[in-house]
């Protein structure tokens, strides 16, 4: 049986943008994968302690960014069981479900870099079929730094051609609160919501 290509992009998606999907449209194009499974992030361990959006809010918009597009599905991983989540454990979760799949793992640059602070990183280099990333305008690596802390890692990175998004959701919970130009950096459809329900005005 041939295998399939699945990619795993995770984040806390508060809110998506078009950053996020135009970079996981290039991605399923250049890595041929079958399937991108948005992995939404309840509780990140890295922003344990930050104001962070409730999840129904953010599922929902994620429900709407997506849309219309056959290779994009939600995947409730994590948020179907009790946190921490750590990227290894959702892996090896998602690889007992998906035996016959080779999971990509989507990253961004800044990701990448800090890599080796991840949970057990040398498992989840080895766990992944390849690690695409996303770079980012300014983001900083030394692959020879990262090779030398987690063998292995460079075989299995490969850069996503895309022009480069500098484009981060804080900024845009920013514009949000600050009443500046914000409109066409989401999907329409999720400007809709977030105005409807009048998010990120610190209301």
């Amino acid at each position: 049986m041939s295998r399939t290509k699945i990619g795993l992009f995770g984040g806390t998606f508060d809110p998506p943008h078009i950053g996020h999907l135009i970079l996981a449209s290039e991605a399923v194009s250049q890595l041929g994968l079958s399937r991108l499974l948005w992995m939404l992030a309840p509780d990140p361990p890295h922003k344990l302690g930050q104001p962070i959006t409730p999840l129904p809010h953010r599922l929902e918009m994620l429900k709407r960014a997506i849309a219309g597009n056959e290779a994009f599905e939600i995947s409730h991983l994590e948020i179907g069981r009790p946190g921490p989540h750590y990227t290894i454990d959702t892996v090896r979760q998602l690889s007992q479900l998906e035996p016959n799949a080779d999971i990509v793992l989507l990253i961004g640059g800044d990701s990448l870099r800090d890599l080796p602070t991840w949970r057990q990183p040398s498992d989840l280099v080895a766990e992944v079929y390849k690690i695409g990333v996303m770079r980012r305008p300014g983001d900083s690596f030394d692959m020879n730094t990262l090779e030398e802390k987690i063998p292995g890692v460079a075989e299995k990175v490969f850069f996503i051609d895309a022009p480069l998004q500098d484009l981060a959701s804080r900024e845009i919970r920013r514009r949000v609160a600050g009443g500046e130009v914000w409109r066409y950096y989401v999907h329409p459809n999720v400007y809709d919501y977030i105005e409807e329900n009048r998010l990120y005005r610190g209301e």
